[in-house]
């Protein structure tokens, strides 16, 4: 059952995140943290990682040690350790994209499985997202991401890789949306 931890979750993430908009759209990011904490539970995660779903983004995007501090005194040790194990930088500016997402693969193989869970229900989400995106925009949809392309293919199916040894639960369907978004952005024969 989920207790008045995770609606004090959910209203923190949602003013946390009240400007911020999912990568080339108008979609409330919000939305994507809903998707993430559902999923989350969908494949049998309890109330601390759900409430990781929901602030997944959080030390990352949005106040750094600040946004840390926070998350531990209002939600605890736990939930903490699984933000910062999902969290591949809270450096400003960012490091570098490549070498960033390789230090955080590398991170992710010794994870432990709260992480691991609430890591591959939000590549899911994003994977997902992406396909939908990408059915609308075409190529475009690259131009969104950092890693372009290549890298952003690269990186998901590396993630997959990882993911799957041990087997996070939602890495079977992670797999298949990325395979799905491997296929439509294949050239064309």
């Amino acid at each position: 059952m989920l207790t008045a931890r995770f609606e004090d979750a959910l209203v923190y993430a949602t003013r946390l995140h009240a400007a911020q908009r999912r990568k080339g759209s108008t979609i409330p990011y919000i939305s994507h943290l809903l998707g993430v904490a559902s999923l989350v539970l969908e494949y049998g995660g309890g109330e601390d990682e759900a409430i990781a779903g929901l602030l997944h983004d959080a030390v990352e995007d949005q106040g750094g040690e600040r946004a840390r501090a926070e998350i531990l005194k209002r939600f605890g040790p736990r939930v903490t350790a699984i933000v910062d194990g999902c969290t591949d930088t809270d450096q400003e500016p960012k490091p570098p994209w490549r070498p960033r997402k390789e230090v955080f693969l590398d991170q992710l193989r010794a994870a432990p499985v709260a992480v691991r869970l609430v890591v591959a229900c939000d590549k899911l989400h994003n994977a997902r997202a992406m396909a939908r995106d990408y059915r609308v925009c075409g190529e475009a949809v690259w131009s969104r991401f950092t890693g372009g392309r290549e890298g952003t293919l690269w990186y998901y199916r590396a993630l997959v890789e990882v993911l799957s040894d041990p087997p996070a639960p939602p890495v079977a369907e992670l797999a298949r949306a990325v395979s799905e978004l491997e296929s439509l952005a294949a050239p064309p024969l």
